[in-house]
């Protein structure tokens, strides 16, 4: 979802841009620690993909648009440090050279993408994994689920946001309504899509795969 300018007021967006400032640091300190050479090049192709699948918008309400997130998908194939990250620039380029969400909203957007869609994407798909089989089909599935929840989770993220500090003549019963209705058809789309790319990098080359268990044996890394 992409935030316009003016749609929260100066305050909550203010308070929401450091934290997301403090998470992008936190972010690259984490990355730094686990991202390996091989894995930088899959980091590119994930933020390109990332961008390119948000820039098909749709309308929710007057001045917000919905779209697809992919910050469980780039969690679970890099890890969700640098999925922050991944969808913190994307966000970013997007906000400077298309428009599309306001720089007064940057940090309300991040948090939203970033720490709900990808820190908390990642963790439910986490708690997915434990109770699923640690193969391929559960990888799968788990991140699949893990990304369909994620999308009215960071909906419901702006109705708080809104709720703090909304400019806009909108009752909350509306804006809810809205969100959650939009949101929970986008987040069917984006697990099927999340599972399907997944699905495809995980059957080929799953030693790339951060969040994938070492069920092969070729896994060096100790997952966080």
């Amino acid at each position: 979802m992409h935030i316009p300018d003016g749609f929260i007021n100066g305050a909550t967006s203010a308070g929401f841009g450091v934290a997301a400032a403090g998470g992008v640091g936190a972010a690259l300190r984490q990355t730094g620690k686990y991202l390996s050479d091989r894995q930088v090049p899959l980091a590119g192709l994930v933020a390109a993909f990332v961008f390119a699948a948000q820039m098909f918008n749709f309308p929710v309400i007057s001045g917000m648009s919905g779209h697809l997130m992919g910050g469980v998908l780039a969690a679970v194939l890099i890890g969700p440090w640098a999925g922050f990250i991944v969808i913190a620039v994307v966000l970013l380029v997007q906000g400077i050279f298309f428009a599309d969400g306001g720089l007064t909203a940057l940090g309300l957007n991040i948090f939203n993408l970033g720490f709900i869609g990808a820190l908390g994407g990642y963790a439910i798909y986490r708690m997915l994994l434990q109770a699923l089989p640690k193969n391929e089909n559960g990888v799968i599935i788990a991140a699949g689920l893990a990304a369909g929840i994620s999308v009215p989770l960071a909906a419901l993220g702006f109705v708080v946001q809104f709720a703090i500090g909304g400019t806009v003549d909108l009752s909350m019963g509306t804006v809810l309504t809205a969100m959650l209705g939009t949101h929970i058809l986008i987040g069917i789309g984006e697990g099927l899509i999340t599972a399907m790319v997944i699905g495809a990098v995980v059957r080929s080359r799953p030693d790339l795969v951060y969040g994938a268990p070492d069920y092969t044996g070729v896994r060096t890394e100790v997952l966080a």
